[in-house]
């Protein structure tokens, strides 16, 4: 492979890497403050174990995305300096900010964590809420980088050098809002649907108590409940992201559906094969009008297709599977969550709540989750190709010119596969240690009648 190619695939397995860890730092505050939250106005204690459960998982996974997260800042310099300098120039202000945003999720985690037997419940809960605050502002001025990079502002232009920088303008570029309220729903969804999918493997164990069984039906439901919400706001952002595009980035739409001709009615095509040389997508389903109305909220809107553009500013067309895919994993999540949510009502007396075989499928969420995640930053990375930052700084001109760029990936990657296992060694070696009964015992929530202790043997 090229160097250019060795540098981009270590960055790409960099990053897929550290959004794992990224998205669960963001996503699990929230399900620990709703948790707290139900402990504290249903005076349940189900949901204080169940936040103290998630909070000893949050912190092995915190302190795995930091390092996770390093390694992506110490890349960045390494790989791409020429993007570097630009960032310093223009968008460095996202990263001065997530510093201290930053410092504070480390004292209110810690606060939280270490102090938490100390404070009342109410005390618990604001400091889960500050943490869920602080950890989303970090989320949002990291994507706030991206999002320059897909639709660059606050600069102007003098030959080849950027003057009249206006850092404020670059931070609230066309890409803000809506990039960064799809990534926060979404690591919300996802966490969500990675508990439940959790709970729903336990709920299916045959030897499982009853009485662990209602804890694991309440976490269960918890977390569909915030996950089917996440879902249609994932649907919501989908379609504002739609209109952007059509409006900031045609080429990156035109690509995700293998758009050749600017067309009126435009179709929307679920699978087929984008043919470059034909023109046209080969196979698959079209729904005539739809992308007109994804795009502009009309079916008879205009959009614009790939031969408006030259050939070597198009991204790779294989972005229509990836966008098939992520679109196909947010349906999948949302079907069942409804399947989910009517099966509850009616099977209310049942330990599970649910039958065996939808059980099967909400375990299956989390891993598609997960997998659907991956697939969003992939096709935002690769739709913006062959640029760096469109239309300033293409990739190959992006990229390092020292050489031993395969013997760094080798070595990141290694370093990779063992902060994987360490990690997932330090959470079942903690579980298996810490069972569900003995934290039941040491959970030190009081019980509200005598008879509580009957619902963990």
């Amino acid at each position: 492979m090229s160097h250019l190619v060795w540098a981009r695939v270590l960055m790409a397995v960099s990053l897929g890497f550290h959004i794992v860890f990224a998205t669960f730092g963001v996503g699990v505050p929230l399900m620990i403050a709703l948790a707290e939250g139900a402990a504290l106005f249903r005076r349940d204690r189900a949901y204080a174990l169940l936040a103290q459960r998630w909070t000893r998982g949050f912190v092995v996974l915190l302190a795995a995305g930091v390092v996770s997260g390093t390694i992506v800042a110490v890349q960045l310099t390494l790989l791409w300096p020429r993007f570097m300098e630009l960032v310093g120039q223009v968008i460095s202000t996202p990263f001065l900010i997530e510093v201290f945003a930053f410092f504070l999720e480390a004292i209110f985690t810690a606060v939280y964590v270490y102090a938490g037997e100390r404070i009342s419940a109410r005390g618990r809960l604001v400091a889960a809420l500050l943490v869920t605050v602080v950890a989303g502002a970090s989320a949002v001025l990291i994507t706030d980088v991206n999002a320059f990079m897909n639709t660059p502002a606050g600069y102007d232009l003098a030959g080849n050098r950027l003057i009249h920088v206006r850092p404020w303008e670059a931070m609230l570029n066309p890409s803000f809002p809506t990039m960064v309220f799809h990534v926060l729903v979404t690591a919300y969804m996802t966490v969500a649907f990675v508990f439940a999918s959790i709970a729903a493997w336990n709920l299916l164990s045959v030897r499982i108590p009853s009485g662990a069984a209602a804890y694991h039906r309440k976490a269960m439901m918890l977390c569909l409940s915030v996950g089917g919400v996440m879902t249609v706001l994932t649907a919501i952002s989908g379609d504002l992201a739609g209109k952007f595009l059509a409006a900031h980035q045609p080429i990156k739409l035109a690509a995700a559906e293998g758009l050749f001709y600017t067309q009126t009615h435009a179709p929307l095509v679920i699978g087929g094969w984008p043919d470059p040389s034909g023109r046209h997508i080969v196979g698959g389903l079209a729904l005539p009008g739809w992308l007109s109305w994804l795009a502009t909220g009309r079916f008879g809107g205009t959009v614009q297709g790939l031969l408006d553009f030259p050939p070597d500013q198009w991204p790779p067309l294989y972005v229509h599977f990836l966008f098939d895919a992520m679109v196909a994993v947010g349906v999948w999540t949302l079907i069942v969550t409804v399947a989910a949510g009517v099966a509850a009502l009616r099977r209310r007396k049942r330990p599970s709540g649910l039958p065996g075989w939808l059980l099967g499928l909400v375990v299956s969420c989390g891993p598609l989750s997960v997998l659907g995640i991956e697939l969003g930053w992939v096709f935002d990375e690769i739709g913006r190709q062959p640029w760096t930052v469109t239309g300033l700084l293409r990739t190959a001109d992006a990229v390092t010119p020292t050489p031993g760029v395969p013997w760094i990936a080798a070595l990141f990657i290694a370093l990779y596969a063992v902060l994987a296992w360490g990690t997932v060694a330090v959470l079942r070696a903690y579980f298996r240690r810490h069972p569900l009964v003995l934290d039941r015992e040491n959970s030190g929530v009081p019980a509200r009648r005598p008879d509580e202790e009957l619902w963990l043997p």
